[in-house]
């Protein structure tokens, strides 16, 4: 989180307080307005928006406490509110983090702690036509896009990987849109691993009529579907071996063949490739082509997984959040200030498909447009220490999450294996693996 994306409501009424922090915070490189009387910040809150309100609770004119409710009950999109308090009104802070504000310091100020309590709970402030656009708030994924920036102007292959969930998808189609410029051409994308060995080959290059029994018809296969655009190829690791040596002729050639034709036809696409797996492991194994591998790893684009990229989880929640509002009308959906704190609080073992669904199923359920933690992960949303205070590790944590996760999945989907894998956008095969690892087997009924 950049310091330059925060700004700050101050409201305080010692001139001498008010004008030391105001000072300090432009020193820091935050922006701040400081406001002596809570009901000129209750002006300003209403015309701008603002990263975070820091604000004394006794005031001249109303209280902080009065401030903070009014402006709860007048709007869902409230910004954080970190209460300053002297020693004796520690109660009132207190009753008011109950009723949704994000923190308190107390008095006399330690005002690095401060400092640090606002870069920790502001929200950045997104410039309009660019962060909504991109890939993130965190700097892996604004190198990410950079790079993508570069790749544009290239036809070279790219190779992006990263846990199932991550979004190596929107990656592809963000280095896709930037490198289109808004001519419209073609994005396909095609989960490799969900498409059985034997019709894979007619799915990538297509067949002629009566290639083979039920083919009453000649059909495009996804290759010449994207011609002129990009061809998406995610878990191309789960791809059997027979088939990486016809890809790698096609990339090298850049021609096709139908099943059942003779003659091969040009094609021009980008490639992009994905995959969950550790590829230069399945060379070692024997598992996949390493002339292949080399062939497609031209540009390698790692996607950290969400819990390593924490300043990405509110930003990627609020536009969920969007999404939801724009489907189902009315006041739009916002979180409380506890939800912020358990949705970073998360691991997210499913990464962003996992966030995505909390975010609908909380829109759902939710009896009001400010969603609830309870709304959003119930039991799961439980602070993710809790396990470390009982000796627990991270990694364990983590194995117990995904477990949960992908025992929830299944029992969405009535424990299909296949629907399962694609809600989850992985292959059958790795949910088969996953939940021999875990030991998860459907109930007896």
């Amino acid at each position: 989180m950049t310091a330059s994306t925060l700004r700050i409501c101050l409201v305080e009424d010692d001139e001498l307080m008010g004008e030391a922090l105001s000072e300090r915070f432009e020193m820091e490189g935050l922006a701040c307005d400081w406001h002596p009387r809570g009901k000129d910040a209750l002006l300003a809150l209403q015309r701008r928006r603002y990263s975070i309100v820091v604000s004394d609770i006794n005031l001249p004119d109303i209280s902080g406490e009065e401030l903070f409710i009014t402006l709860r009950e007048a709007r869902t999109d409230l910004p954080p509110f970190l209460f300053m308090t002297g020693y004796g009104a520690i109660d009132q802070a207190v009753r008011l983090l109950k009723l949704g504000a994000a923190d308190y310091v107390a008095k006399p100020l330690d005002v690095d702690a401060l400092v640090q309590r606002i870069r920790t709970l502001g929200r950045p402030l997104e410039p309009a036509g660019e962060a909504q656009d991109g890939l993130g708030l965190s700097p892996a994924m604004q190198a990410i896009d950079r790079m993508l920036g570069r790749l544009a102007t290239s036809d070279g292959t790219v190779l992006i990987t990263g846990e199932s969930g991550v979004g190596k998808e929107q990656v592809a189609r963000r280095l896709h849109a930037l490198a289109d410029g808004g001519r419209a051409r073609p994005f396909v994308a095609v989960n490799c691993g969900a498409i059985p060995d034997t019709l894979l080959e007619a799915e990538l290059f297509g067949f002629e009529k009566g290639a083979f029994t039920g083919a009453i018809k000649e059909r495009r296969g996804y290759f010449e579907q994207a011609d002129g655009g990009t061809l998406f190829l995610d878990e191309v690791g789960d791809m059997p071996p027979a088939m990486q040596v016809k890809l790698l002729r096609a990339i090298q050639e850049r021609t096709i063949t139908r099943v059942g034709a003779e003659n091969p036809f040009e094609v021009d696409v980008r490639l992009v490739c994905a995959t969950h797996e550790d590829l230069h492991r399945l060379v070692e194994t024997g598992r996949f082509r390493e002339d292949l591998y080399y062939r497609i790893n031209v540009i390698h684009l790692p996607i950290p997984p969400l819990r390593e990229r924490r300043e990405d989880i509110l930003w990627l929640a609020r536009r969920f959040l969007a999404e939801q509002s724009d489907k189902r009308g009315g006041t739009p959906f916002a979180l409380s200030a506890t939800a912020e704190r358990g949705l970073l609080a998360h691991p997210w073992p499913g990464n962003i498909r996992e966030l995505k669904h909390a975010i609908e199923r909380a829109c759902i359920l939710s009896e009001r447009p400010q969603i609830s933690p309870e709304a959003l992960l119930g039991e799961a949303l439980q602070p993710a220490l809790s396990g470390a205070l009982d000796g627990e590790t991270l990694a364990g944590h983590l194995e117990r999450c995904e477990k949960r996760y992908l025992e929830q999945a299944l029992s969405l989907q009535q424990w299909r294996i296949g629907d399962t894998a694609e809600a989850l956008g992985i292959s059958r095969k790795t949910l088969w693996e996953k939940m021999k690892k875990h030991g998860i087997a459907e109930p007896a009924r």
